[in-house]
């Protein structure tokens, strides 16, 4: 045990195998339970535009939830965890992305990058939100802290967010990419080409982006939201790279959100996120026995309110080792100042 009370090293291999193992009857419920839903209800929304548009935002809301719960899969996916079989895991998982508007192998690769590097201060910008340190912030020009601030802006992160990552970000090829990264953000644009062209000429693309839009927009801004506080809380885990410890980062540096049990079905049981980071083989089915299993009581708990506070985070103070808000920043910069 360590000295949080957690099991360290390779204690955890045996603890966590026997959730490592992907089941298929809980794997093809899960997929009835979010994608298929999902398209069953974007289905239920264009007819009912004919009818009330305003039933069709009513439909959003439960919709979103489904496309949130199939990003769960598609998570799943990009680790190898949902199904035994890789071709199946990865078949779906790029199927998947065109649903989620997000290049498979792409993500994948951004995403294993986020699980090496969490919490370790000289490895930050891969898969992860832009976190400055408290001297880093104030060493940037005007310009570069006004970029900070409106990037970390609860409004430019949960509204023209997910505008910019789900539509926009994602379609870009940049230089450098590596052939199979690029062919996989080539080949789902391509997809999302045919897809929609066939919609809009199916139902009329006015008719396509009123529906398609609020689910869309929804399940983008609750994404972002439980990423950020998955790793965003007051005494998240930070550290040098000499000092970094895996174990450490998958334990303290994740939340534990405790949600309630809709949001946790919606979700697809994320709010465990200390879990996967812990051992990504480990499927959404059996996060929560993997939880109770591995005694992890002791990670950081946080509550649906403790995560809407969590937003107001915005650096890393070094020197009291906890994230702060902007007027902390200054406030402890005025009293460093007094000489006090």
């Amino acid at each position: 045990m360590s000295s949080h009370g957690i099991r360290a090293g390779d204690a955890w291999r045996s603890v966590l195998a026997p959730h490592m193992t992907p089941r298929l009857a809980p794997a093809l419920l899960d997929v009835a339970t979010s994608v298929v839903a999902y398209l069953a209800l974007m289905a239920a929304m264009f007819s009912a535009f004919r009818i009330s548009y305003l039933l069709v935002l009513v439909l959003a809301i439960p919709a979103g939830g489904f496309l949130v719960r199939t990003f769960s899969v598609f998570h799943d996916c990009a680790h190898a965890s949902f199904v035994r079989s890789k071709r199946a895991t990865a078949t779906l998982g790029a199927v998947l992305g065109v649903v989620l508007y997000t290049p498979f192998a792409w993500w994948r690769h951004e995403h294993a990058v986020h699980h090496a590097t969490t919490g370790d201060l000289d490895r930050r910008g891969v898969g992860d939100i832009q976190t400055l340190m408290v001297d880093e912030y104030r060493a940037r020009s005007w310009w570069g802290r006004l970029r900070y601030r409106l990037f970390r802006n609860p409004f430019v992160m949960f509204v023209v967010g997910p505008v910019w990552v789900l539509v926009i970000g994602q379609r870009l090829v940049t230089r450098g990419m590596r052939a199979r990264l690029r062919h996989s953000v080539l080949g789902t644009d391509l997809s999302l080409a045919l897809v929609i062209g066939g919609l809009c000429w199916l139902v009329g693309w006015r008719e396509f982006l009123l529906v398609q839009s609020p689910p869309v927009l929804l399940a983008g801004a609750a994404g972002i939201w439980l990423f950020y506080v998955q790793h965003q809380f007051e005494d998240a885990y930070w550290q040098t790279n000499d000092e970094w410890s895996f174990e450490d980062a998958a334990l303290q540096g994740s939340s534990h959100l405790v949600l309630p049990r809709i949001l946790r079905f919606f979700t697809g049981n994320i709010g465990l996120h200390h879990v996967p980071h812990l051992s990504e083989r480990i499927p959404n089915y059996n996060l929560q026995a993997a939880h109770e299993a591995g005694g992890l009581e002791s990670v950081a708990t946080m509550s649906l309110r403790d995560g809407i506070r969590a937003v107001r985070l915005k650096l890393w103070d070094q020197d009291q080792r906890r994230l702060v808000t902007f007027r902390e920043a200054g406030r402890n910069r005025s009293y460093a100042n007094t000489g006090a």
